[in-house]
């Protein structure tokens, strides 16, 4: 396993870039509301993006993908292809996953938006979720194992009787899209992967309300849950620093410092 370690120069690349990603997310938010498509969405993400933000979707095109952000509504766990079918109603949570590239890097956030009112369930889920994302934030310092980060975000999700999925998980990032390690969110072996200051990753822990299981739909993107049960997301791109780590994809709605100090 090769896990690059990012310079000072990398990560103040990284920086930037996980910045705009998190910037179009909160641009987003005050459209998300019922009656719009998701179609529109993407479209409004794209120009944002490459208009004003003179950057690049990394989805679009990312093996054949045919839209700038991936948007997956209710049950669909994740790589929901925008549409203008799909229209968004009074109480669905939906996923919007934003990947720009800056100057040859990328920055990769996720968020859960409830549209209208909320549902008990889905806020919940929502809630945990996010809960999940932030505990596991809290643990990246130089010295752990990456191993507990996945068994702590499975504890804490299933004592609030939801299940984690299996299939997808966080990865190394910078100059490529998808870099070593695998991150993930559950207890399973990590190949002894011990976290040292300059590794970067994305978290992103995906949570459904019923049990873990996942189809695959005939486009070969749309991943839904099995039993139809609703699903949530969250992530972040940190970078570990020599006492703790940075979020670099922290917005102005996020509830925890930028950088996370883990005092000797």
């Amino acid at each position: 396993m090769s896990i690059f370690i990012k310079t000072f120069n990398d990560i103040t690349k990284m920086r930037i870039a996980g910045q705009l990603a998190a910037e179009v997310l909160e641009v987003i938010k005050p459209y998300i509301k019922p009656g719009i498509s998701t179609g529109e969405l993407d479209i409004l993400c794209y120009k944002y993006i490459t208009e004003k933000q003179q950057a690049i979707s990394a989805s679009l095109g990312y093996h054949g993908f045919p839209k700038s952000v991936c948007i997956s509504v209710n049950e669909v766990v994740c790589h929901g292809i925008p549409s203008y079918e799909t229209i968004l109603k009074n109480g669905d949570i939906i996923n919007i996953d934003v990947t720009v590239i800056k100057d040859g890097f990328h920055g990769d956030t996720s968020a859960m938006f409830i549209v209208g009112q909320p549902t008990i369930l889905g806020e919940r889920l929502c809630r945990v979720t996010k809960e999940s994302l932030y505990l596991a934030i809290r643990m990246v310092r130089p010295g752990i194992r990456l191993r507990n980060i996945g068994k702590a975000i499975q504890q804490f999700v299933e004592a609030e009787h939801f299940s984690v999925v299996r299939e997808y998980c966080g990865h190394g990032i910078g100059k490529g899209f998808h870099e070593e390690p695998q991150v993930l969110h559950y207890d399973a072996d990590d190949c002894g992967v011990i976290l040292q200051s300059g590794m970067a990753f994305t978290i992103e822990p995906m949570v459904n309300a019923g049990n873990y299981r996942i189809r695959t739909m005939k486009d070969g993107w749309t991943v839904k849950t099995q039993d139809n049960s609703l699903s949530a997301q969250y992530e972040h791109t940190v970078v570990v620093i020599k006492d703790g780590c940075e979020i670099m994809t922290l917005r102005a709605d996020d509830s925890l410092p930028r950088v996370i100090h883990h005092p000797q």
